[in-house]
């Protein structure tokens, strides 16, 4: 059970404080001349991809792919809302939020109804939608658990920090400086 609001704080304080230590002294380590080497457009998709695969062995058994699960657990969380909504929540496109949508509602686990108005669709988990994403809330949580004892706990907490501040700046306006 997480502890009261300001040692949560100070806890992720800590972490970030962490992370920031580690990725400065990696960079002091460096030699001023190593420059990035290869695509990083490329080095990310292959990691992501290497993370997807290790997601999808635990979750498949469940009958989900992990971006179906991860799009199911976002429908019950955020509960009714209308795809617009959810697409840009999950930070993603809605022509793939509706491509995505449409095998979980082919198995009965998400329905798409009215929304607030005439014009507007509204996206729900049904009773089935919520069983399964508990079953493969278990599956996740292992593949979880296993990546982050795989990559360790302080590459864990420099990787979400470096992530997180890459999107905080990805999501600002570019600058003609850039």
């Amino acid at each position: 059970m997480p502890g009261p609001p300001a040692k949560r704080s100070n806890s992720r304080m800590w972490n970030k404080n962490i992370a920031y230590a580690i990725i400065a002294s990696t960079i002091d380590n460096m030699n001023e001349t190593v420059k990035p080497q290869g695509c990083t457009n490329l080095k990310l998709r292959q990691l992501s991809r290497a993370v997807t695969r290790h997601y999808d062995a635990y979750v498949a058994p469940t009958g989900l792919k992990n971006t179906q699960y991860s799009l199911l657990s976002h429908v019950v969380l955020l509960g009714p809302m209308r795809p617009g909504e959810l697409a840009s929540r999950m930070k993603l496109d809605p022509s793939t939020l509706t491509r995505n949508l449409q095998s979980l509602v082919a198995a009965g686990w998400v329905e798409q109804g009215p929304g607030d108005d005439a014009r507007s669709r509204s996206v729900i988990a049904t009773e089935a939608g919520r069983a399964k994403r508990a079953e493969a809330q278990r599956a996740w949580k292992q593949a979880q658990l296993a990546l982050n004892a795989r990559l360790g706990h302080e590459r864990i907490v420099a990787l979400h920090t470096l992530i997180d501040d890459c999107l905080a700046t990805l999501d600002q306006p570019e600058t003609d400086d850039e």
